[in-house]
């Protein structure tokens, strides 16, 4: 059934990570992941993963609940709390209700007990790069828009708080206490930078920067 796998990129910019301290179950996913071309790191105990210096590439991460020495769901909370956004895909053979539900409200990108079927494995790890693909690239799209921001004068950073608050020009020039061409120049220089094609453009991106209009004076 492995014919069936597909995947939105090339596999090889992928990476896969497997924690199991079963050596035959993590033989077999490993081998599993690489008949479908899919780039895999295997470890025995989440220590060696945890400890791993992990390369900044579209990577999910396969983990057994039940670990010798720490379970999957510890393993979990420290990757939700070292905030990397690594999907988790966990599998184990005593999955219970409460365990799955606690592991996806964490975060966790799937659930599979086993036995489970190859393909279903192959469907979550698919997803589960998608998503880290897609973390990266809204990431990369945010970094790009602090390094724009960043770029801005004070005087740019005001008056783009105050027009994506939705005050108009006169407005901003009285609270500013300039003229209103100023605040014209001053705008359309905030736009350029931002490389902002429209006002409702510059919204959305002082929204994902987390801008809000200033104090009023």
């Amino acid at each position: 059934m492995n014919d069936e796998y597909t995947a939105a990129q090339p596999l090889a910019q992928s990476l896969v990570y497997v924690v199991d301290d079963h050596d035959s179950m993590r033989a077999a996913i490993s081998t599993l992941l690489r008949s479908v071309d899919l780039n895999v790191q295997a470890f025995a105990s989440a220590q060696e993963f945890l400890a791993l210096e992990k390369p900044d590439v579209p990577s999910c991460l396969i983990l057994d609940v039940r670990l010798k020495g720490q379970s999957g769901l510890a393993v979990q909370d420290q990757i939700v709390a070292g905030a990397s956004g690594l999907p988790i895909i966990f599998i184990t053979a005593y999955g219970d209700i409460a365990m799955s539900v606690k592991a996806m409200k964490n975060g966790a990108s799937d659930f599979l007990a086993k036995p489970f079927r190859d393909q279903d494995l192959l469907d979550a790890v698919s997803n589960a790069l998608l998503k880290d693909r897609e973390r990266r690239a809204a990431d990369g799209e945010v970094a790009e828009l602090r390094n724009r921001y960043a770029a801005l004068t004070p005087r740019e950073r005001e008056v783009m708080a105050f027009v994506t608050g939705g005050l108009m020009n006169k407005q901003i020039a009285a609270k500013m206490d300039v003229s209103e061409i100023t605040v014209k120049i001053h705008r359309k220089h905030a736009m350029v930078k931002m490389n902002a094609n429209s006002l409702a453009d510059l919204v959305l991106k002082a929204q994902a920067l987390g801008i809000s209009a200033p104090m009023t004076r």
